[in-house]
């Protein structure tokens, strides 16, 4: 591309980005994620979720979890899509306190709450044998029209 005269954007990067973290080449995808914002490519809220669910999918929570505080710090506008990333990063690790509390924060935050966000804690409970947790927050999905 650049040797065409094509620079490559935050779609471009985005692209390579999560191209590199579904082949768990998630070191790979920080390398260049910190070297495109060297260059003054300004990061998105979509760009960021990659990472996130990157760090998530290999096992590295921690990292996800700071990465989205930054973010939250920073003052950017996460969408749902951001907070289920992360709430699935703890449904995954058996974090369903951290999950639920999560979800807290998104309400909180303003963010629209969405039958995925629901399904992944829900599913994620039962799955531990985590019943009357899974029946309460169903019993919410369905109060809310989410079904």
């Amino acid at each position: 591309m650049c040797d065409r005269g094509q620079l490559p954007n935050i779609i471009t990067y985005s692209s390579i980005l999560d191209a590199l973290c579904k082949n768990h080449q998630v070191d790979k995808a920080l390398a260049l994620f910190k070297e495109f914002k060297e260059k003054g490519i300004q990061p998105d809220v979509y760009t960021y979720t990659i990472i996130i669910d990157g760090l998530c999918k290999d096992g590295r929570l921690k990292d996800a979890q700071k990465v989205f505080e930054e973010l939250l710090v920073k003052g950017y506008n996460l969408d749902a899509c951001t907070y289920n990333v992360m709430i699935h990063g703890f449904c995954k690790s058996g974090l369903f306190d951290e999950a639920l509390t999560l979800l807290s924060k998104l309400k909180d935050n303003g963010c629209t709450l969405n039958a995925q966000t629901y399904e992944i804690i829900i599913l994620s409970l039962f799955e531990n044998d985590e019943n009357d947790k899974a029946e309460k927050l169903l019993r919410e999905m369905i109060a809310r029209g989410l079904m």
